[in-house]
């Protein structure tokens, strides 16, 4: 079975170089999703505040499915 979660990632995501870091936003973007689930990482008291993203900063994923897919994707996390 396919996980609903997966729709092409792999493109962008197998093998990247991932650190676990505090969500921070930039002057041009307020808010980020998680490249899996869709999770909403932002500064808002209910959103996700932490998690891992690429050392571009350019996409970011939740700790769940960082652990649901580590290893399928052989992230190097730093």
């Amino acid at each position: 079975m396919v996980d609903w979660r997966l729709h092409g990632q792999e493109r962008f995501l197998l093998n990247a170089n991932v650190t676990r870091r505090p969500y921070a936003p930039t002057l041009s973007w307020d808010h980020d999703h998680c490249e899996f689930c869709g999770g909403k990482f932002s500064l808002a008291p209910h959103d996700l505040h932490s998690g891992y993203c690429t050392t571009q900063g350019d996409h970011w994923i939740c700790d769940r499915c960082y652990l649901d897919f580590r290893r399928q994707f052989r992230w190097t996390a730093q």
